[in-house]
């Protein structure tokens, strides 16, 4: 399955009367509040909101940054909530280029879901009709085997690849908090030393994704002859890290990582080096 889906694409799909689940990611990182307003005031119908801080992150200690991954057990019990089973097609999607959309997506495929896709564009490519009765989860009777997350990275192999230079670490965040500069949502500028960036935005034309000929084009440009499996991903939290894991899976580069604790963890320990 392809991870992306276009608009006339899922509308096909809708039409046809196929067991699709519509998960509206949209959120704000400044107002917590303000994705699930938009979607209350308009939405694909039939979709259900997923928040980003309620359903797609776990309990944080400050020191497991911002949006921590929920334990395998508790990411199986959201899913029987939000009323994901293993035959559910799931499709995410935002109206900030797919960004949290992304999470979701990574988080299935990583449980173990094969059915999830990111719809391109987001609800800005939607062209069909607009709901604005907000509609509550209805769970799912089917068990769902806890699956652990398929590449996860801990802080701990990050500190060791100081050292031994196995990986390389993509920094999805804006040039400027990459650089230590108007850094306004960590207590810390800067970045892991030996990271390189790549800013999500750079995956996309407007809200659209680039094609996988171009995306694959700008990756391979970054990595050289770096195998994917030597790649990990992070960002602030853990959320656009997502975006260049999907992109690179877009461009057919499959078995990069993600480093879920990010940027906000790292930064949370002075022990850890910082680079500017």
């Amino acid at each position: 399955m392809t991870p992306l889906i276009t608009a006339n694409q899922l509308e096909e799909i809708i039409n046809s009367g196929e067991d699709v689940l519509l998960c509206d990611c949209r959120f704000d990182l400044a107002n917590s509040l303000a994705g699930k307003k938009a979607y209350e005031e308009g939405h694909i119908p039939g979709a259900i909101y997923v928040d980003l801080d309620q359903d797609l992150s776990g309990s944080k200690t400050g020191k497991n940054g911002r949006h921590p991954l929920p334990t395998p057990e508790a990411w199986a019990q959201t899913k029987i909530r939000l009323g994901i089973t293993p035959q559910t097609l799931v499709v995410a999607y935002d109206n900030q280029g797919s960004v949290y959309a992304s999470r979701l997506w990574w988080m299935l495929k990583a449980s173990g879901h094969a059915k999830a896709q990111v719809l391109d564009g987001g609800l800005d490519a939607w062209n069909g009709p607009i709901g604005t009765m907000p509609l509550k989860p209805i769970p799912s009777n089917t068990a769902i085997q806890v699956m652990p997350f398929v590449g996860l990275v801990a802080v701990e192999e990050v500190m060791e690849n100081l050292l031994s230079k196995k990986n390389i670490v993509i920094d999805a965040r804006a040039n400027n908090r990459f650089h230590g500069q108007d850094e306004t949502l960590d207590p810390v500028g800067g970045h892991i030393p030996g990271a390189i960036n790549h800013c999500f935005q750079d995956n996309l034309t407007g809200k659209l994704f680039k094609s996988p000929e171009q995306l694959y084009r700008n990756f391979v440009d970054l990595l050289g002859t770096t195998k994917t499996a030597e790649v990990i991903h992070q960002c602030g939290s853990g959320v656009t890290a997502c975006h260049n894991l999907l992109a690179m899976e877009i461009a057919g580069l499959k078995g990069s990582r993600l480093y879920a604790g990010s940027w906000s963890e790292w930064c949370s320990d002075p022990n850890r080096p910082v680079a500017l």
